[in-house]
């Protein structure tokens, strides 16, 4: 049975920072693109990054472009989401999600789903 688990979410003020973690069972973690979508509430849910399977490429949403990065550790089956600067409009339920195929941004190329971890960021 997969299982993706988030872990690392919490609260943070305005221009902290927070370091996201998803570890992955059940499946060839090297097989799949690994990404990252929020969803705000009241929000559609929303791509934020993509990690190709060797990690050679990384993709983001321009809304966090130059603050988040995304980064993997094959050997420990697990992806990761730094952020910094974060801000207000960051707030959300953030959702690790494996694809075997590489669609960035897209949510019907998504095989496997976390159950998200709740990132608030207050002013």
């Amino acid at each position: 049975q997969v299982q993706l688990v988030e872990s690392g979410g919490g609260l943070v003020q305005a221009g902290g920072s927070l370091r996201l973690s998803c570890a992955a069972f059940g499946l060839t973690f090297s097989n799949y693109a690994m990404n990252w979508f929020r969803q705000a509430p009241g929000k559609e849910r929303e791509f934020v990054a993509t990690i190709t399977r060797g990690g050679s490429a990384t993709y983001y949403a321009d809304s966090v472009k130059g603050r988040f990065t995304i980064s993997r550790d094959n050997a420990k089956n697990t992806v990761y989401l730094q952020m910094n600067s974060l801000k207000p409009e960051d707030t959300a339920v953030y959702y690790c999600a494996a694809s075997s195929v590489l669609r960035v941004a897209s949510m019907g190329s998504i095989d496997y789903w976390g159950q998200g971890t709740q990132v608030t960021v207050s002013s």
